[in-house]
């Protein structure tokens, strides 16, 4: 009788483990796969970080897959190569591709970032930093046509200077090598995402004077974008994704920096955690984290001016022929 209860026993725990196992394998499958570009590692992308470490993303039945494409033009190659399935990346790169021509345009469904990420260092701190200081002086800048550099070029003209007039501009330096460049003594200013801003002060490197994100005001900076013929095939993926977007950029709202730097603290390693919550503190009291994923046509429209002031753009391209704002809004009700 013992060895007829035990044997049951024993069966019964068998059946229940192989129902457990059968219902996480049953469960993974079921999820849908999304492979994620972006365009550099960046505490700017916090919110999306978020969604991954919080589970956002799971719980909206998709299973995320997230590579570092280094620069907007090996992003949007590796998007419209089908190597991934949704960029995150600077809107221009969308109106780009669709100017040269294409019978699939990128369209633009959730936006991350709604200000440029830069800051304008000088080797002195300034408290009463006046732009005019930087005439005559050497400006250690962004790469041309990329909205980093487009956006400073905004902001200086907008306070009266000609950045390749009434400074000397450096734009040549690759992206990686712009703080090093800064650091060993090129240059009088230099404009830099963070945590670099804040690491220049804390060794005494630079001294931040100056947001660009601030001066170039709201624009879609960075974006989640897809070809137009993914959208088409995958609606209910492409909401669930929004949704999944939607629900980070809330928390990142309600939440301190010293939250948000927890969070993501596994992607950024490398880098104190002080370090990272002042960079995270710094964007979040200028608004540079979205705090929903609409890109709204007056956003998209200073978008076209920095890019006009630049010199890069040949005509407009109006917000309803790249941006679909459907499943952001889906997203919020």
């Amino acid at each position: 009788m013992n060895r007829r209860i035990i044997t049951a026993l024993l069966l019964a725990v068998v059946l229940t483990v192989t129902a457990v196992l059968a219902g996480c394998g049953k469960g993974d499958s079921e999820k849908t796969k999304v492979r994620i570009g972006e365009v550099t590692r960046s505490l700017f992308y916090a919110p999306q970080y978020v969604a991954i470490e919080k589970g956002y993303f799971e719980e909206e039945g998709l299973v995320v897959e997230l590579t570092t494409t280094p620069g907007g033009d090996k992003t949007m190659t590796a998007l419209l190569s089908n190597v991934i399935d949704v960029a995150l990346v600077g809107s221009e790169t969308s109106i780009y591709v669709y100017q040269q021509g294409t019978d699939d345009p990128v369209i633009n469904f959730a936006q991350l970032t709604q200000t440029d990420g830069t800051f304008l260092v000088a080797r002195e701190a300034d408290n009463a930093f006046d732009w005019n200081t930087l005439k005559g002086k050497t400006f250690l800048g962004q790469r041309k046509g990329g909205m980093p550099q487009m956006a400073g070029e905004f902001a200086l003209k907008k306070h009266g200077i000609d950045p390749h007039a009434d400074l000397e501009l450096i734009q040549n330096v690759d992206f990686a090598n712009i703080p090093a460049a800064f650091a060993s003594g090129t240059g009088d200013y230099v404009q830099l995402f963070e945590p670099t801003a804040s690491i220049f002060e804390k060794e005494g490197k630079g001294h931040v004077v100056a947001s660009f994100g601030t001066e170039s005001g709201n624009l879609p900076y960075t974006v989640f974008m897809a070809k137009q013929s993914y959208i088409k095939k995958n609606e209910k993926t492409v909401q669930a994704f929004t949704n999944a977007i939607h629900k980070a950029q809330l928390w990142v709202k309600d939440n301190s920096a010293e939250a948000i730097a927890d969070v993501v603290l596994p992607y950024f390693e490398n880098v104190d955690r002080d370090i990272l919550i002042s960079s995270i503190d710094r964007y979040k009291q200028q608004g540079s984290f979205a705090s929903d994923p609409i890109i709204d046509e007056a956003e998209w429209n200073n978008l076209l001016d920095v890019i006009t002031t630049a010199g890069e753009l040949e005509k407009r391209t109006e917000h309803g022929e790249l941006v679909d704002t459907s499943f952001a809004e889906k997203s919020i009700k």
